[in-house]
């Protein structure tokens, strides 16, 4: 059955020639760049917080080297595992396994270097605490999400989604080799925040993840009941989120920050059940651009607010 996908897909892919750049871009896109640079963007805030201040600029470029790797070894290992179903998918079909400009061997074994990789560079970097993180963070994005959940649970992206809430415990064990509560409770945030950001995507690509037979909630869920699990979820994200302002402290930047797009975050939720109860498909892709946007902010509140809080007030 393999070989006739792969047959098909050879046939309706039109071979293009191969250049070093061609080749490059293709590696490039098998460690699934967008996701990569949203869990670098809270890997920075979380180092800020950790240092009160501005951490070594070195560490912060070793961290996010040693974070870049270790995301881009599990979006690897997941493309590589995924590939049956991405070729059923419209909006994976220019996957670089599925149009064939690299083979499986050649993944894999980019996966696990890349993997290798990041552990040794963090801890050669960094501290053992930040490598063993990685080490942690990529098994349970390829294991516990992509090999057992994803297939298997509607609860998928609710456990899957802890894998990457790892970036912020690894930017703060590179400052401080330690965990404390400040990194658990943002580690709680994206936690919380990731299924209301991802199953705006599973309602808009019912059809995709039900030809490749992936339970996500918006496949097996009537609309109206995904929309109020966004809600809820989301107004969990923001309780979350204020949580640091008595631990952390935060001062007046991220409060405000946190409570302006925060009541964003969740007016846009609202919005999309209160099309979903009245039978209108709403706008799921505006939950899903305004929940990166929500977490694009608060992370860099929380990068400013530790420099003026303890530089100035402090």
């Amino acid at each position: 059955m393999s070989t006739q996908i792969a047959s098909v897909t050879a046939e309706a892919t039109p071979e293009r020639p191969r250049t070093l750049g061609s080749t490059v871009r293709a590696y490039f896109a098998l460690t699934k760049p967008r996701v990569m640079e949203l869990l670098l963007v809270v890997t920075v805030p979380a180092m800020i917080l950790a240092e009160r201040g501005l951490p070594s600029f070195w560490l912060v470029i070793a961290t996010l080297i040693g974070g870049a790797m270790s995301a881009g070894s599990a979006g690897a290992f997941n493309c590589y595992i995924d590939r049956d179903m991405d070729r059923k998918m419209r909006r994976t079909k220019n996957r670089p396994l599925v149009t064939g400009e690299i083979s499986d061997r050649n993944a894999l074994i980019f996966s696990w270097v890349l993997g290798l990789m990041s552990i040794v560079w963090l801890y050669i970097t960094t501290n053992w605490l930040a490598a063993l993180l990685s080490l942690v963070a990529i098994f349970f994005y390829v294991v516990i999400y992509t090999l057992i959940l994803k297939r298997h649970s509607e609860q998928n992206i609710i456990w899957g989604g802890i894998a990457g809430c790892f970036p912020v415990l690894i930017g703060w064990a590179a400052v401080t080799e330690s965990l404390s509560w400040e990194p658990w409770i943002f580690f709680l945030v994206i936690f919380l925040w990731t299924p209301p950001h991802y199953w705006p995507l599973s309602i808009k690509y019912k059809e995709d993840y039900a030809a490749a037979n992936v339970p996500m909630l918006g496949v097996v869920r009537a609309r109206s009941t995904v929309s109020l699990q966004i809600i809820l979820y989301a107004w969990a994200t923001v309780a979350a989120s204020l949580l640091l302002v008595p631990v952390a402290p935060m001062g007046l930047i991220y409060t405000i920050t946190a409570v302006v797009s925060g009541a964003y975050f969740i007016i846009e939720s609202h919005a999309l059940y209160n099309h979903a109860i009245r039978g209108k498909e709403g706008r799921p892709m505006r939950v899903f651009h305004g929940s990166i946007s929500y977490l694009t902010v608060i992370s860099l509140a929380m990068a400013l607010d530790p420099i003026f809080y303890f530089g100035f007030i402090g």
